[in-house]
């Protein structure tokens, strides 16, 4: 059984307009937010999807690499099959500070102005 949460009072914040809304895209605020999340994301994405399919090439193309022995019956393939998830949950973990730190007081910033609180 979920809680409900109560809604959220109509008097404390103004609806910005559809006029107000065009003027923050349009401000050099959101266009730095836009900035450091693209400047942050994309090559982050770009990074972890050329190692995606490093792995994926390599267990295509390179079997005898992949298979060879590292310790017991560990082998390259399952190492880097690991890395995946470690490299997966590192981004996580490193956006979410980045976010934390970067994005959210700016995106908070612009929220609280168009509330009409600045």
């Amino acid at each position: 059984m979920a809680a409900e949460a109560p809604p959220p009072s109509k008097g404390q914040h103004k609806l910005p307009s559809p006029e107000e809304f065009t003027e923050v895209q349009e401000s050099a605020e959101f266009g730095e937010l836009r900035r450091s999340y693209r400047s942050f994301a994309f090559p982050l994405t770009i990074a972890f999807i050329a190692w995606y399919l490093l792995y994926v090439l390599l267990s295509n193309y390179a079997g005898g690499f992949m298979g060879a022995k590292l310790f017991g019956n560990i082998n390259v393939a399952f190492v880097f099959g690991v890395l995946q998830f470690v490299t997966t949950f590192l981004i996580a973990w490193w956006y979410s500070r980045h976010a934390a730190a970067k994005l959210d007081p700016k995106a908070e910033a612009i929220k609280t102005r168009m509330e009409g609180g600045a």
